[in-house]
């Protein structure tokens, strides 16, 4: 298969060092220092105490490969958004989009099945750029479970688990998504289909639209923010909301998956989260996808979200002061 992956960073790396060795032909798109490294040396995986690299064509110009089997976006949702035009010389008649981001996807409302099909959320697709520009029609879903992290440039360190969650927006088991499973399976991933991704994509944002801002706003580790008290309750009202908002449209997760979330989280001891680490390094925020299109989503259906409300406020002017904030999407 042909396979790139667009934004090699620390989930990209690890996708295509394994995809890779498992004899696909994968190119990426990365840039700067870590562009270079891998362009001289190659794309080094660590994990389990093991050390792999692969050799794959690496360039920040997609034009230079042509179309793929399939493309996996590894991007942040602000960086996916104005890089959606630069994807179109690697999309041929066929071509699948993998969406390996965190929340809410910019396909959302594709053959979602509600009224309001077709709906561009600004939160994440301003104008529906994405929408127009790849088509949901290509777009396969996918949640990512791995802690990954870029150690250096060229270099990606594996943390914890390999399942990267798949599924059709119209939950159908196409023969594309089924053999992408295979695919993956055969390169060293966990990779279930499930027939709801959106399941799977509300059940991780649960999680995202509290740790990231709270994490953001305190500097607390994830272990902290479930185990203080006042912390834990923010984070519990927040997941309340949220698990309001996706009742809303029709996407049943069991209250108690609320606690199991949190006791899951309170054992990853000094973890900080993509928000905090993004803020400590002085990268853009990743905002909109995680806690802006909760509530959004949130509006659409007259649902109360006051404590993600307040969150999203507060986050928004600490990355706004910060100059951390894309302003493109709102």
């Amino acid at each position: 298969m042909k396979i790139c992956v667009f934004g090699a960073g620390a989930i990209g790396g690890y996708l295509a060092v394994e995809l890779s060795l498992a004899g696909h032909d994968v190119c990426v798109i990365a840039r700067g220092e870590h562009l270079s490294a891998i362009a001289s040396k190659g794309l080094t995986l660590r994990m389990a105490g093991i050390q792999k690299t692969a050799i794959v064509c690496a360039s920040d110009d997609p034009s230079r490969f042509g179309p793929q089997d399939y493309v996996f976006c590894t991007l942040k949702s602000h960086q996916a958004y104005t890089a959606a035009p630069s994807m179109l010389p690697l999309l041929g008649a066929d071509t699948a989009v993998v969406t390996a981001m965190n929340g809410i996807p910019w396909w959302y409302f594709y053959k979602e099945g509600s009224s309001f099909e077709g709906t561009h959320l600004s939160s994440v697709d301003p104008k529906g750029l994405q929408w127009e520009t790849i088509g949901p029609e290509r777009a396969i879903g996918c949640v990512v479970d791995p802690a990954c992290e870029v150690v250096e440039p060229g270099v990606i360190e594996h943390h914890e688990f390999n399942r990267f969650i798949l599924g059709e927006p119209d939950r159908t088991k196409s023969k594309r998504v089924e053999a992408l499973s295979e695919i993956m399976r055969a390169a060293n991933f966990d990779a279930p289909i499930r027939e709801d991704i959106r399941y799977s994509v509300w059940l991780k944002l649960w999680g995202n639209v509290c740790f990231n801002p709270i994490s953001a706003l305190t500097l607390a580790t994830l272990d902290r923010m479930t185990n203080e008290p006042s912390l834990r309750s923010l984070c519990v009202n927040c997941m309340h909301e949220a698990k309001a908002v996706s009742d809303a449209f029709g996407v049943q997760i069991d209250e108690a998956m609320i606690e199991r979330r949190l006791a899951a989280a309170g054992r990853a001891v000094g973890h900080k989260m993509s928000m905090l680490q993004d803020f400590e390094r002085h990268r853009t925020v990743e905002i909109g996808a995680l806690v802006g299109a909760v509530q959004e989503l949130a509006r659409l259906k007259d649902v109360a979200t006051p404590t993600i409300d307040v969150l999203l406020a507060l986050v928004k002017e600490r990355a706004t002061s910060e100059g951390l904030y894309d302003k493109v999407i709102e």
